[in-house]
């Protein structure tokens, strides 16, 4: 039992899939702080700024966010055949979170920290409760929830600017500076104490990375569930206003998908490449890195996700006949899968269990795993698509969501 396909969305997947590798191969490669301060990583050169201010203007928030639209806009196809069906949509998509939740749990712990599937699994619970409103309703709410999480991580960092003023105060205690001190070394210095205990660890074997995650769960993941939780929700009615209003199936006309793409860029490019250079400027400043990656972009990475879903479509309406595109599509029908395959990839060639290279790479380089991974993921989609009505994970996830194997193999 398979869904009919929308090839527009399909293709919004794989180039989602794609694109969220290029920013989780920093938190692959290098200390987990890197990711919202390069300058963790050791010195820059001019190629790691590029390559850090590319990822932060354009990519960085804007693929998870383009996936989350795709899950919001996926769960209501789900509920709409499981309705027709004659069976309760709602109750069925419940069930598949909870799978959802086990497969991102195994994620974490065997693979990698930065897993984003549960999230998904526990935000889209609360997704079910609006699948019923109509298109502005829905964008109405997305919004609502876009301005909570702005309010959640402003709240945040303003904390630690009220955190850095006591410490700094001449009457502070010396816990107080200590803790300050230490916390700031953590987003700011590759030598501190944790940033090499943490890179001892990953060039380790795997039941030290295991044994470190279990010991910061559930601590951790909930402080990083809560600085995505609404934003994440927030996407999700995002995509299924867009899906009701026809814009993730790829039935507007080709020059509103242009002009969509260029008013998006043309709001969120520009503050965000402003937001770069204050953080450049200031000489990679903790607070202000950690401020901008975690809440004064966020306003601007809403149109600019919308932005890129648009170009995706306007390129597609011109290249649908492409091979590329194909590929591309063949990609996002197996999307999880792609998902998992590149996180497998990627800690096997960084963490001590694999290549080591933890730490080693300097950002500069990494686009060229990038690029690999995405090799691979155009390699092997397209014949086992070819072949097969569901990508391996995929067909795990609907066998124990439904309780039987699912067929995998496409009829002859």
């Amino acid at each position: 039992m398979t869904a009919a396909r929308i090839p527009a969305m399909d293709v919004l997947r794989g180039c989602a899939v794609m694109g969220i590798l290029w920013m989780n191969v920093t938190a692959f490669a290098l200390p987990q702080s890197a990711y919202f301060n390069p300058v963790v990583a050791g010195a820059l050169s001019a190629g790691d700024i590029a390559f850090w201010a590319v990822s932060l203007i354009l990519v960085d928030g804007k693929m998870r966010g383009l996936f989350a639209l795709l899950f919001g806009a996926s769960m209501l196809l789900l509920i709409d055949r499981e309705e027709m069906a004659g069976r309760d949509g709602r109750r069925t998509q419940t069930i598949r979170s909870g799978w959802l939740f086990v497969i991102g749990c195994l994620h974490f712990f065997l693979l990698w920290w930065g897993d984003i599937l549960r999230v998904y699994a526990i935000v889209g619970l609360f997704a079910l409760l609006f699948v019923g409103l109509e298109p502005l309703a829905l964008v109405k709410r997305a919004f609502l929830c876009f301005l909570l999480q702005f309010l959640l991580v402003g709240a945040f960092i303003a904390g630690l600017y009220l955190w850095s003023h006591a410490a700094t105060a001449p009457d502070a205690a010396a816990a107080t500076r200590d803790g300050f001190a230490t916390f700031m070394a953590t987003l700011s210095d590759s030598a501190s104490p944790a940033t090499q205990a943490e890179i001892a660890t990953y060039r380790g074997s795997f039941t030290g990375i295991v044994a470190m995650k279990a010991a910061a769960f559930p601590g951790e993941w909930v402080w990083g569930f809560l600085f995505n939780a609404f934003e994440t929700l927030g996407f999700m009615l995002l995509g299924m206003a867009m899906l009701k209003g026809g814009f993730l199936t790829g039935s507007w006309d080709t020059e509103q998908y242009r002009r969509t793409a260029r008013h998006c860029f043309l709001i969120g490019a520009p503050p965000m490449a402003a937001l770069a250079i204050w953080v450049w400027w200031s000489g990679f400043a903790p607070l202000v890195s950690y401020g901008v990656a975690l809440a004064w972009s966020l306003p601007f990475r809403i149109p600019l996700t919308v932005g890129w879903a648009a170009l995706t479509l306007w390129m597609l309406a011109r290249h649908r006949d492409s091979g590329m595109v194909a590929r591309i599509a063949a990609a996002g029908r197996m999307s999880l899968s792609n998902y998992l395959l590149s996180s497998l990839m990627m800690a096997a060639m960084f963490y001590g269990w694999g290549f080591g290279l933890f730490a080693q790479v300097r950002p500069a380089l990494l686009p060229l795993f990038v690029l690999l991974g995405w090799a691979v993921m155009l390699l092997w989609s397209k014949p086992w698509a070819e072949r097969f009505a569901l990508g391996p994970a995929e067909w795990l996830w609907r066998s124990l969501s439904s309780g039987q194997t699912q067929k995998i193999r496409k009829s002859s």
